[in-house]
């Protein structure tokens, strides 16, 4: 079963009656153990979910909150990560991060709490804004922040005191064929964040034995992929070799903003396929956009090497696109 999003944990909570307080990272400097945007909450008793250090300064913050949630007031707190606290988790020198602490039904008001779990729960794209130093809140939409929302990208505003907290729906992969290679690819895709969905007509191959908790469409592709609409936040990996399962995904694909197109196959199989793609009338510049053979060239040859591989590219075009 998914674990829940922290906003919406901190919601149940409240609704059950606990006292909560949100901690949240909003700035960091050096080798800061959490980026921005990380979640911590606490309860009234200390209890906690999330993390906005690695556990270098969580005893603390949770101090805070606790001081913080009886008053309903904002806390901003600051703190250092020292070279031997950092070494402790991880990293290899230290650095500092600033968190803001907001008790629910004080500070985060809860009826704004309720709005932000409900997009979050649609995977709507929202943000959570705050200005520090008059403590008014708001919600944004991507158009307000276009930026920070193609690349997921919370953080303080130019001015300093305005924090923008981005709440993007789960990036997409749809994998087109439930090869073996898809079997590795499946549950790697989902640890690296994405929400990975299998598309192939072939009962047998595409089985829930074969990939157990798995969302499979066991439709064409064409339908599946008009159905899906590839979008900015998605990566799209065809595995078949069969022109008849593979082309309808690739030209749907190409037709969308999706931010990669990976496809399996030998450089003669591309050859091949470049040509149907010109005869259906693709451009030079839309055929550029497919990675062919697909996966960066890791030497691997085993299924999930080869799963591997795919992630490692489907990630570097991700970073590069944001």
């Amino acid at each position: 079963m998914p674990t829940p999003h922290l906003l919406t944990l901190a919601r149940d909570w409240h609704q059950a009656g606990r006292a909560v307080a949100v901690a949240t990272v909003i700035e960091t400097w050096g080798s800061a153990p959490r980026p921005v945007g990380s979640l911590l909450i606490i309860d009234g008793d200390g209890h906690m979910e999330g993390s906005v250090s690695g556990g270098c300064v969580e005893g603390a913050v949770i101090m805070e909150a606790l001081e913080a949630i009886p008053t309903g007031e904002a806390r901003l707190l600051e703190f250092g990560v020292s070279d031997d606290e950092a070494f402790a988790v991880g990293l290899a020198c230290g650095g500092r991060i600033r968190v803001l602490v907001e008790p629910v039904g004080g500070a985060m008001p809860v009826a704004l709490l309720d709005q932000l779990v409900e997009a979050i729960a649609a995977k709507t794209p929202i943000a959570y804004v705050i200005d520090l130093a008059s403590q008014a809140c708001k919600l944004a939409y991507p158009d307000d922040y276009p930026d920070r929302f193609r690349g997921d990208r919370s953080g303080l505003e130019e001015d300093g005191h305005t924090f923008v907290a981005i709440h993007n729906p789960p990036l997409r992969m749809i994998v087109v064929g439930a090869v073996h290679i898809a079997q590795a690819l499946m549950p790697m895709a989902r640890a690296c964040g994405f929400d990975p969905v299998l598309i192939d007509p072939r009962g047998a191959f595409g089985s829930a034995e074969r990939f157990p908790g798995e969302t499979i469409l066991e439709d064409w592709p064409d339908a599946a992929m008009e159905q899906l609409a590839p979008d900015t936040r998605t990566a799209v990996v065809t595995l078949t070799h069969d022109p008849k399962l593979d082309d309808p995904a690739i030209m749907q694909t190409l037709q969308s903003k999706a931010f990669y197109l990976g496809c399996l196959g030998s450089k003669r199989t591309h050859v091949k396929r470049v040509a149907r793609l010109e005869e259906a009338g693709f451009s030079g510049d839309d055929i550029a956009r497919i990675h062919a053979p697909v996966g960066l060239d890791l030497g691997g040859r085993a299924p999930a090497e080869i799963a591997v591989s795919i992630m490692a590219q489907v990630i570097t075009s991700l970073r590069k696109a944001t």
